[in-house]
């Protein structure tokens, strides 16, 4: 038994038939939520499937982002033409790791002050060369004899310390979907299911048949929920056959006064 829908346009015969012609065809037709269908009335979906209605009231099947959740025809109506579907959002990036930079290899850069301080000497020994003895002359030129053993020493010295090495990045971990909430539930003689995930609702509570409601209470497997829903299907039964008794006495007594009626005619 299905709640009834009032106020809110839903598909009718000919947009369930040209879904079902779109999907033979391999199209996703495009439906629109309606305002029954909660938070995401106006977004755009795409209908994946139709299900078989006899099993249940929301048997077209939408995708929606990355789901794909079953609908009541009174949820949808077909997209105006132009309406944007809602993708999945890609996800992020991977950080990019910055590797150290490895200089020791690099030439060693000759800085300005040796070049210019060679050079001044050279020329102040040149112009010092008439009046200054032979030795003196050829000292500051000459290199001493242990110059080239200290050389890769200064250059080692002279040469920039490495990068330090940066911490890899951290990862985000990915954010966890939003619980889902299925709630059957009994109430002035009906019984009804609802589905929520965190605060968005799939399904507004909607009337099913106590043969159904039993069937689902039989697959949880926690104790006393069973009885519990036993003893209010019994109570439902001694309750219905107790309006039978009294309708079939009220039938007894008009047949009977009718019977007088026709005995007096």
């Amino acid at each position: 038994m299905a709640v009834a829908r009032t106020g809110v346009r839903g598909l009718s015969g000919d947009d369930l038939q040209m879904i079902r012609d779109g999907l033979a065809a391999g199209r996703k037709p495009r439906v629109m939520f309606t305002e029954s269908a909660g938070q995401i009335a106006g977004q755009v979906g795409q209908v994946v499937t139709l299900a078989d209605p006899a099993e249940s009231d929301e048997w077209v099947v939408v995708r929606f982002g990355r789901d794909e959740l079953p609908f009541a025809p009174g949820d949808l109506q077909v997209a105006p033409k132009g309406a944007a579907v809602r993708k999945a959002a890609p996800p992020p990036p991977a950080p990019v790791r910055v590797e150290p930079e490895f200089v020791i290899d690099k030439p060693v850069p000759v800085s300005s002050g040796a070049a210019g301080s060679g050079a001044s000497g050279s020329s102040g020994a040149g112009g010092r060369s008439g009046g200054a003895k032979p030795g003196a002359v050829g000292a500051p030129a000459t290199a001493p004899a242990d110059a080239p053993a200290d050389a890769p020493a200064a250059a080692a010295s002279a040469a920039p310390a490495p990068a330090p090495r940066k911490a890899p990045g951290r990862v985000a971990k990915p954010k966890p979907p939003p619980g889902l909430t299925v709630t059957l539930a009994y109430t002035d003689g009906e019984w009804t299911v609802a589905a929520n995930q965190g605060a968005k609702a799939l399904a507004k509570p909607y009337v099913i048949r106590p043969a159904e409601a039993m069937r689902m209470v039989s697959l949880v497997d926690v104790p006393g929920v069973q009885e519990a829903v036993e003893q209010i299907l019994a109570a439902e039964r001694a309750e219905a056959e107790q309006q039978a008794q009294r309708l079939r006495a009220e039938l007894a007594e008009i047949e009977a006064r009718l019977q007088e009626l026709r005995d007096a005619g």
